[in-house]
């Protein structure tokens, strides 16, 4: 604890024991926040512009607050226990942890350089941020029992330009990453912390998807109008297919059946969804105002997307491919998350 907070400290106490020895009790402490049951958990989304975070009610379909986080929030995740979602502020070098369920900020941990992308190792030992300004890869122990330094960094790991998105292969042992602007896709080895290979891609690869077995890699292309497919079941990645979506394939979501993942495509103002095992797509839905992230609900029937140039979440009806409700949040709205889910894969 800093003087500052020693010297508020020994305020608080004076101002109490004089409150008791007066006879008076001290205020009551608010009560906790009650959390949600299943299907009325909130959903977050990161206003990229504004430096904050929309909170939307499932039920009302109303925003009920913003949270201000730093600059430039444009990923999060879940920690492995389920219990916060890190919002990643890329331009406030800043993590912000945020209780999924009641929607209040618990903490904030400064120093982490740059967190563009971010990620967790399935075994809950490694946390991964992709520096998109500064071009590394930073490696992070996780160690949540520490109340001064849950991530311990491990190594930097200077890449190609522009690292974008990132998977953690099954086993937490390597990192695929997309590298934007120098269209690459590298592997990083998380047990030596160090480049396994890199491969050539198509233009400005962005959203990485990989498949539950650990073979098959999804690369979609904001550059151009293509999901590559790669081999990455031994050795370095081969291109084994390109899929047409649509302009500026983007980001990826499962539907949560074990076959079919969405790409946005963000300047066609569409949503392809994939057959990963017949590598085609199987139908194309509206995703009006430059679709970015995406998530689907519990129940595997709604495509929520952030409109990332219309400042809107859209809601996309999936059986019926048609739009049925649009929300207005925050400048750029980028991440987009809640717990009520359909699985990853």
């Amino acid at each position: 604890m800093n003087r500052p907070f020693r010297a508020l400290a020994g305020v608080v106490a004076s101002v109490l024991t004089a409150a008791s020895l007066l006879g008076a009790a001290p205020a009551a402490a608010q009560p906790a926040a009650v959390a949600p049951p299943p299907g009325q958990r909130p959903i977050f989304v990161l206003n990229s512009l504004d430096a904050n975070v929309s909170v939307i009610d499932p039920v009302s379909f109303k925003e009920i607050k913003r949270i201000p986080v730093g600059k430039e929030p444009h990923h999060l995740y879940l920690t492995p226990d389920e219990k916060s979602l890190l919002v990643a502020n890329a331009v406030g070098d800043t993590l912000t942890f945020i209780d999924p369920l009641t929607a209040t900020v618990q903490r904030t941990l400064t120093g982490i350089v740059d967190p563009y992308q971010l990620r967790f190792s399935p075994d809950m030992k490694w946390f991964v941020t992709l520096a998109n300004r500064l071009n590394h890869v930073d490696i992070y122990r996780w160690q949540p029992e520490s109340s001064t330094e849950p991530m311990k960094l491990v190594k930097r790991i200077a890449t190609g330009k522009t690292p974008s998105h990132q998977w953690i292969d099954s086993k937490s042992s390597v990192v695929y990453a997309s590298m934007q602007d120098s269209s690459e896709l590298i592997a990083v080895d998380l047990a030596t912390q160090s480049i396994r290979w890199r491969v050539p891609t198509g233009s400005l690869p962005a959203d990485v998807y990989l498949t539950a077995d650990d073979k098959t890699l999804f690369v979609g292309l904001t550059g151009d109008r293509f999901v590559e497919v790669y081999d990455v079941s031994s050795g370095p990645a081969k291109l084994i297919r390109r899929i047409e979506t649509g302009e500026g394939a983007h980001a990826f979501r499962a539907l949560g059946d074990k076959r079919h993942i969405f790409v946005s495509n963000r300047v066609a103002n569409t949503v392809s969804m994939i057959d990963t095992q017949r590598m085609t797509v199987v139908r194309t839905l509206p995703g009006p105002g430059g679709p970015d992230c995406m998530d689907v609900s519990a129940d595997g029937k709604t495509l929520l997307l952030s409109s990332r140039w219309a400042r809107k979440v859209t809601w996309v009806d999936i059986e019926q491919g048609k739009v049925i409700r649009q929300v207005n949040v925050g400048r750029s709205p980028h991440g987009i998350y809640t717990l009520d889910h359909a699985p990853r894969q």
